[in-house]
């Protein structure tokens, strides 16, 4: 599957430089002035795995294909947009067709960047985009539950099930929180699909911060504490984690301090350079890093891999997926021809020395349509063309 990640926030708090940093060797336009960014700025990045080298080492493979993670640089986002103002509506569709929401906030001090509001406050700033972005899919809302009540008449399930659904996510749009919030039942998440509300998607908090500030996170983060009781704060804007229910009391697990001006000059060092780079920062991994494997927390996504001689890749599933679904991310030929699949884990499959050493020390399995796929499986797919 494609991960889409939609980078967001007002003006001038870092987002093309940000978008610049991660996506090496991109050319979006950052500037001390708002809206520099129109249209959005596309970029693909590989996900980092260090499980993908062993594995075409052993297997010999002429190629080595990672997972990616698309990341769109949208148009700054003012007070108001959701109304016109700055580019109004113009970039709002991009973010409905992504994934999920990367939100950066600044908490660098600048006094040659001006902010939009004239004061760094992230608490007040997260406000003002899920205001925002609330006020917008209430537009969306409405306009759906009125055409809705129409088609209620035909007495249909799926109506009745998609205005129920409708009715409780304008509750909590009204209450002044998101509709990822809703208690929706799989009933009415079936008949909403394709709605694509913004503050229903997964979202991801991108501190960016100074130097001094990502090597003393806590100095960050009274920010991780202090953000969801602020008086700034609208209700229901808590910072927590939205992998799904089991997470729920969780807070701000999906908050990534990231200084996109470290991570620019991290793009101009070598391999040794940046980890000596990194150990005089005392961290341990890059910001990008760090942010990618927070998108794949907060969705609920994991890795298996596919590894011979023509390739070893990683491909990108949600956790919980049946073997058809999985083999569907390679063709989805495959999820309808469906018979087995040999299944080892990778850590085994590179210590036997590839298939024929794992099938010897019956460390291979073959499971069927019901086998929950786990995070590492290395997998061959027996299907019908």
């Amino acid at each position: 599957m494609s991960l889409k990640i939609a980078i967001v926030g007002l003006p001038n708090v870092g987002k093309s430089t940000l978008f610049n940093a991660l996506v090496k060797g991109s050319k979006a336009e950052a500037a001390n002035y708002p809206f520099c960014t129109i249209e959005p700025n596309t970029g693909i990045v590989e996900v980092p795995d260090e499980r993908l080298a062993p594995l075409g080492e052993i297997s010999h493979s002429k190629k080595i294909i990672p997972a990616v993670v698309e990341f769109i640089d949208i148009a700054g986002l003012v007070r108001g947009a959701s109304k016109g103002e700055g580019l109004g509506n113009k970039f709002l569709a991009h973010i409905r067709e992504c994934d999920a929401i990367g939100m950066v906030v600044r908490f660098f001090e600048d006094g040659n960047v001006t902010h939009v509001e004239n004061k760094i406050d992230p608490e007040a700033d997260i406000a003002t985009i899920e205001t925002e972005l609330q006020l917008a899919d209430i537009t969306t809302v409405d306009k759906r539950l009125f055409s809705i009540e129409k088609e209620l008449k035909s007495g249909s399930a799926e109506s009745k099930y998609a205005h129920s659904g409708l009715q409780k996510i304008k509750d909590k749009l009204y209450a002044g929180e998101n509709a990822r919030e809703a208690d929706l039942d799989d009933s009415e998440q079936d008949a909403l699909k394709g709605l694509n509300l913004m503050t229903q998607k997964p979202i991801l908090y991108i501190a960016n911060v100074s130097e001094e500030q990502l090597s003393n996170p806590a100095t960050v983060i009274p920010a991780k504490a202090g953000i969801q009781d602020s008086p700034h704060r609208s209700p229901g804007t808590t910072l927590k984690n939205t992998a799904g229910p089991e997470d729920d009391n969780k807070k701000n697990d999906n908050f990534v301090p990231i200084s996109a001006k470290i991570e620019a000059e991290l793009n101009e060092l070598t391999d040794s350079e940046k980890a000596e780079y990194l150990e005089t920062l005392g961290i341990k991994n890059t910001g990008l890093n760090e942010l990618i494997k927070e998108a794949y927390k907060t969705l609920g996504l994991i890795t298996y891999f596919t590894s011979g001689e023509k390739e070893t890749r990683a491909w990108t599933i949600r956790k919980g997926d049946t073997a058809p679904i999985a083999a569907g991310a390679i063709h989805t030929d495959f999820t309808k021809g469906f018979i087995a699949a040999e299944i080892v884990q990778w850590a085994d499959f590179y210590a036997q020395g590839g298939w024929t050493g794992a099938k010897t020390h019956g460390l291979v399995r073959t499971e069927g349509k019901t086998y929950v796929v786990k995070d590492g499986d290395t997998i061959i797919f027996k299907f019908n063309n």
